[in-house]
């Protein structure tokens, strides 16, 4: 364990140095590219490093402007709902201790920010201020409608809204938790933050929130009644739900069936370039590269050759190629590895969604130009490959073969802009293809690189996902069961839940939103926040039907 945290934080040294080597490299080729760009030279940045390193300075930003962004929205939902400060500031300062709090823990637990958990802290002001205003709301009522004093008040507030807001706080840290059950460490870390979050929020809710009021409600007057704007939305809403319940249940019909649709046309994608803006340097640096140099996303596709001990063709010529001492690299160019490295080479060279194809092959070919257009032989392969300088071999051979792994390399890019590429379809069409070809059924062929890292990091996460979503959703009919004691209340209050986490779903299948890495995990963000809402409504309607 020991040289374990000994090895963990010597890699954590090298990494934050080799990033900021790269961060200053990047600065410095921008300063070249300001210089020398004009109305002649178009001059564009790409490549997985320079991605790397901006998005690390876009979730930078995004943590500042969106909990900015957030804070603002709260601040005037509040003015809006209670117009008075200590009702606007209360909820406000318990918003901020508790993200500052998280931020804090995180820190201290050396929790890497990612794209993934970059919206933790929106979540926390968002979901903090929810439970906020339910238990000021409560508070505001029992204050008005007795002759109790703020300390009883607030005792009977906290009796009353324990737990609803136990429950609420639960069922949404179990709709996050559903992401630790993922095979991704970033996603996994999303799933934790929220649980320690969901915990922090519900903490400062009943212990710093009634404190802070105590504190700062100081007059009878600062409690005001609700104004006929309110009164008249709520019984127009409470209209409705009473005199159109057969209009409900068709809409609510509708909305499944368009559901159901937006469904089957949802799509799991991964695409680099569609995380950006049209007008940032990384998409326009990507798409010039994707239309005009050859594509941006790599992948490779490893040839494991089938012969476990290498035979010569040219044992006769042993003593003209002077190889006793390498026999191996003597003896490997034969003409049939070749060829096959070749016909590999040239189907991935026609597909269409394929920029540039980097192999052997294209080594061979060139020296085949200079043997006027004529095919080498396995003698000439092996001289040429012996007589070749070190340079050479480290531009034109090195990268393409491992000949003590008896195996071959071709690198591919794939035109990541493409509007029509499906990912997952392009890989498991060249898997099969080639592991299918009669031609090279006595070959391994492996697919590797980041396109591959990525899709399947996705496809991991889409599945986990889809299928913890149900376990979910059984767990929160279970607490439901536990709160209400009704099996028609618990089932009331699960469908509304499961509708809107699948409708988002939904809808983002019509309008063509692919899922990927950013919005895999709105499933359980929707379940969280909207579980919330459909505790507290029918807590209260059981206790309000008491009354009655």
């Amino acid at each position: 364990e020991a040289q374990y945290l000994l090895s963990k934080k010597e890699y954590n040294d090298i990494s934050e140095v080799h990033n900021k080597n790269i961060s200053n490299l990047i600065k410095n080729i921008r300063k070249i590219q300001e210089k020398y760009t004009s109305d002649r030279y178009e001059i564009r940045l790409g490549g997985i490093p320079m991605i790397t390193d901006d998005m690390v300075t876009f979730i930078k930003n995004d943590l500042i402007n969106f909990g900015l962004g957030v804070l603002i929205f709260i601040l005037a939902t509040l003015v809006i709902i209670f117009r008075k400060l200590i009702w606007v500031m209360t909820p406000i300062i318990n918003c901020i201790y508790s993200v500052l709090f998280m931020i804090g823990l995180l820190g201290y637990l050396d929790w890497k920010v990612t794209v993934i958990s970059s919206n933790f802290i929106s979540l926390m002001l968002i979901l903090t201020l929810s439970m906020n205003i339910h238990i000021i709301v409560r508070y505001r009522q029992i204050y008005t409608s007795s002759n109790q004093d703020k300390r009883l008040s607030i005792i009977q507030t906290t009796q009353k809204m324990i737990w609803p807001c136990l429950y609420t706080a639960l069922t949404t840290i179990v709709a996050f938790a559903s992401l630790i059950f993922s095979d991704i460490k970033p996603v996994m870390d999303f799933g934790y933050m929220m649980v320690l979050g969901l915990t922090t929020l519900f903490l400062t809710s009943f212990f710093l929130l009634p404190c802070l009021i105590m504190i700062f409600s100081n007059r009878k007057n600062s409690i005001i009644h609700e104004n006929q704007t309110k009164l008249f939305v709520t019984d127009f809403l409470a209209g409705i739900t009473i005199n159109s319940g057969k209009s409900i249940y068709v809409i609510f019909t509708l909305v499944t069936l368009l559901t159901v649709y937006g469904l089957n046309l949802l799509k799991v994608e991964n695409s680099f370039i569609n995380y950006f803006r049209s007008d940032t340097e990384i998409y326009k640096g990507m798409q010039l590269i994707d239309n005009e140099l050859g594509g941006t996303t790599p992948m490779d596709i490893i040839i494991k050759f089938n012969d476990e001990k290498i035979t010569s063709e040219n044992d006769e010529f042993e003593d003209l190629l002077g190889d006793e001492d390498e026999p191996v690299e003597s003896n490997w160019f034969t003409t049939d590895k070749i060829n096959k490295i070749k016909y590999v080479h040239d189907y991935l060279d026609k597909n269409y969604y394929i920029g540039k194809v980097l192999s052997f092959a294209s080594s061979i070919r060139v020296a085949e130009i200079v043997n006027d257009d004529k095919e080498l032989n396995s003698l000439e392969m092996s001289l040429l490959y012996k007589k070749l300088p070190d340079e050479v071999k480290d531009i034109a051979v090195t990268p393409y073969l491992s000949i003590d792994n008896n195996e071959a390399r071709i690198n591919i890019r794939i035109l990541d802009s493409n509007p029509d590429l499906r990912r997952a379809d392009l890989i498991n069409k060249i898997q099969n293809d080639l592991n299918q070809d009669p031609y090279l059924k006595t070959e391994k062929i492996t697919l590797t690189g980041i396109l591959l890292l990525y899709n399947n990091m996705l496809q991991s996460l889409f599945d986990s996902q889809i299928k913890s979503l149900g376990f979910v959703m059984l767990i929160i009919a279970t607490m439901f069961l536990i709160l209400f004691k009704s099996i028609a209340l618990m089932i009331i209050g699960i469908v509304p839940n499961l509708i809107s986490a699948l409708l988002v779903l939904g809808i983002m299948g019509i309008m063509k939103l692919p899922l990927d890495m950013m919005t895999i995990t709105i499933a359980a963000i929707t379940v969280g926040i909207a579980v919330d809402n459909s505790i507290h409504y029918i807590y209260r309607f059981k206790e309000e039907l008491k009354i009655c």
